[in-house]
């Protein structure tokens, strides 16, 4: 791929906005990605506390901060910017949502996005230009030139998602302490959910997902495997198993809970919300699943973590628990050259995956099993040790 001029070899110097700064920051996403840009939203925030903090996001994710604290407004866009001809009525809504964004007179907009295609590149541009606004801050591959405050990419994977959105923060000065930088529910504006203690010697309750959202179902580990796991789990550990099923994946839950024969130790969980699939979680001892929403939404309720990936890029979009990297473990076979191939340096790769899918067809479950016992018994020997 081409590229305009040369990735910048370090961070801009920061620079700070003012004190009553109008920041609008966009992320057109899902929800998993939404939510890895939280602590860069908390960060705005913490150094802008009398900002005007603004959020354009895709129509599908801003309910997930639609009650946050953190911004003043969130503008839902129901475009595509990667995709062609927007569906009828969309064209003009976005365009009402564009007018709104120009006549706030943004000081700064902070694109959270990788120039990765050109019709993106474009359209981001087209989109910025419309809102102008007197200072852009974005990440630069190669294709950045146009931006005010170049954050280097280096590609997917060369830093998380959520340090990526980090660094644009960074660009105007707005940074948190290395402590404080992971995932909170309480950016979305829920209350703190806490974990449910459960009576002493009660069963653990293990959150497990076979879904992997409506992006790329090549990111599925075969159900077969997450039989053997809740069955060695339920086995070893007595665990209650809960069978998470997102939009559309009640078939494959349902289909899980077949295969185990049904037994009183499983039972379906299909939230209507993202807010009560958070509730769900925080109540479990621990999430097992493949690369999804789910798994960063338990990552951020302080759920331990076992995820299972295949062509996705781990780099990129492990759960994200910088305080406490032990709690989130990935699960991946390393000695395949192809993998990942989701997001792979500076392209898109192969969204379908490969026919085969050796990176998670031969993945077996022995340690996966293995990883959650370890996560199970840890967090056993926490609640067992004594207070002060």
């Amino acid at each position: 791929m081409p590229m305009s001029h040369h990735i910048p070899e370090a961070a801009p110097t920061p620079v700070a906005l003012g004190p009553r700064p109008r920041i609008l920051v966009i992320k057109l996403a899902s929800l998993g990605d939404l939510l890895l840009a939280t602590p860069a939203l908390r960060a705005l925030r913490r150094r802008y506390p009398t900002a005007r903090l603004d959020l354009l996001t895709t129509a599908a994710a801003a309910p997930l901060l639609a009650d946050s604290a953190l911004l003043d407004h969130v503008y839902p866009l129901g475009l595509d910017l990667q995709r062609g001809r927007p569906p009828h009525g969309m064209l003009g809504q976005a365009l009402r949502t564009l007018a709104a964004g120009r006549a706030a007179h943004y000081d700064a907009v902070l694109l959270l996005h990788h120039l990765t295609l050109p019709a993106g590149r474009l359209k981001h541009r087209a989109l910025v230009r419309a809102l102008s606004p007197r200072l852009v801050a974005g990440l630069d591959n190669g294709h950045g030139g146009w931006l005010d405050l170049r954050v280097p990419d280096r590609g997917f994977g060369a830093r998380h998602e959520a340090q990526y959105a980090l660094a644009v923060a960074g660009a105007v000065d707005a940074q948190l302490p290395r402590g404080e930088r992971g995932l909170q529910l309480g950016d979305c504006g829920w209350d703190v959910l806490q974990a449910v203690a459960a009576p002493r010697h009660a069963p653990s309750t293990v959150a497990l997902h076979p879904g992997g959202g409506t992006y790329s179902v090549a990111r599925r580990w075969p159900p077969a495997r997450f039989v053997e796991l809740a069955r060695a789990l339920h086995a070893s550990e007595g665990i209650h198993a809960r069978i998470i099923a997102g939009p559309g994946e009640e078939p494959l839950a349902r289909q899980l809970l077949a295969e185990l024969g049904d037994p009183d130790w499983a039972t379906l969980c299909a939230p209507a919300t993202p807010r009560e699939l958070a509730a769900a979680l925080a109540r479990c001892a621990l999430f097992a699943g493949n690369d999804s929403f789910p798994m960063h939404l338990a990552a951020a309720a302080g759920v331990p973590v076992v995820a299972v990936f295949g062509p996705s890029n781990a780099g990129a979009w492990a759960p994200y628990a910088p305080a406490d990297p032990s709690r989130a473990l990935v699960l991946r076979r390393g000695d395949l050259p192809c993998s990942p191939c989701i997001y792979r340096g500076h392209a898109l790769g192969t969204p379908a995956g490969c026919p085969a899918r050796p990176c998670l067809t031969e993945l077996p479950a022995e340690p996966v099993i293995a990883a959650a016992r370890r996560l199970l018994q840890r967090a056993e020997q926490t609640a067992a040790a004594p207070v002060g």
